[in-house]
């Protein structure tokens, strides 16, 4: 019997409540909800990203420290879906800060035109395949992905074999295997009425992280102005890798902020989450420490969409 099409949210211990989220959110929107699997990819069952911790890996020409407890260390498990599909049927792949605002199903059983991914482009601009891909929203083909193996994959980083940059934009991929995906199945920062997947990717403004101290390590390269590059380099072997951050901001559009308080309020009501991980999350400085003074003054989620820009 062939698979149900699965989506995977991958995800690690800091971000495991935006998740949570992102799975109401894929089913409070859906009409189809027998139609598709949704699981979770933890780094947790996966050891072999614990056993780098510490080495050296190389991530956008430099040597970089791998940190199991980095905001974003389950990126390499992007790679998983088609082995854990079995090489066989559709496999759509988010991040855990991707929140749905349409049927998921819509994109789940579209035509692919015999491409073994959809996927947009990283660049807000671009619109071909030719430059870096966002691999954080992927429709996979996994019938087509089987030179794609995550844990070997991810050791060649750290023999200088495979640049972190470069796998994680898809540019190992042949050009001719990848297929466009329309921007607004991988809205970044952007909620209108033509959003389907919200993205919230500005790590600095997540919503649920208002006021908590930076925990990401940011690029040590600056496309634009390099010797900003340089003075995040420095400043990483001078005082460590989240010193001198500073502190997550508000987000400066509140729909997105009620969007996720309010899909986190649903969880609640469901018992998809507890009070009491919501607080534990709270005291891991994982989630924001005034959650539950927005919950109680969050809008109802009609009220969030309606008031949605065109």
């Amino acid at each position: 019997m062939a698979n149900k099409p699965c989506v995977f949210i991958h995800v690690n211990h800091k971000q495991i409540l935006g998740a949570h989220v992102g799975e109401r959110a894929l089913r409070h929107f859906s009409a189809n909800n027998d139609k598709f699997d949704v699981r979770f990819i933890d780094t947790r069952d996966h050891p072999f990203l614990e056993a780098r911790e510490g080495q050296e890996f190389l991530r956008n020409g430099v040597m970089r420290e791998w940190l199991i407890d980095d905001l974003q260390s389950f990126t390499p498990l992007r790679f998983m879906p088609p082995k854990l599909m079995g090489f066989e049927g559709r496999a759509l792949i988010i991040d855990p800060d991707v929140f749905a605002v349409s049927d998921v199903w819509e994109l789940l059983n579209r035509d692919m035109g015999g491409k073994a991914i959809l996927c947009r482009p990283r660049s807000r601009i671009s619109n071909d395949t030719n430059g870096p891909m966002a691999s954080s929203v992927m429709l996979l083909d996994c019938a087509k992905l089987r030179h794609w193996d995550a844990e070997t994959q991810f050791n060649e980083m750290f023999e200088s074999k495979r640049d972190y940059k470069k796998w994680i934009t898809l540019e190992y991929e042949a050009r001719d295997t990848i297929g466009l995906l329309e921007k607004n199945w991988n809205d970044l920062d952007v909620l209108n009425q033509q959003t389907k997947m919200l993205h919230t990717t500005k790590r600095w403004t997540q919503p649920w992280k208002a006021g908590l101290p930076i925990d990401f390590v940011p690029a040590d390269k600056s496309k634009w102005f390099p010797p900003l590059g340089w003075i995040m380099h420095l400043r990483r072997k001078l005082f460590g890798d989240y010193a001198l951050l500073g502190k997550y901001k508000s987000h400066p559009d509140s729909n997105q902020e009620n969007l996720f308080f309010g899909l986190l309020q649903e969880c609640l009501e469901k018992g998809e989450v507890s009070e009491a991980m919501v607080k534990h999350e709270m005291a891991q400085n994982h989630v924001r420490h005034d959650a539950f003074s927005v919950l109680s003054s969050v809008p109802p989620l009609r009220q969030t969409l309606s008031a949605l820009p065109a």
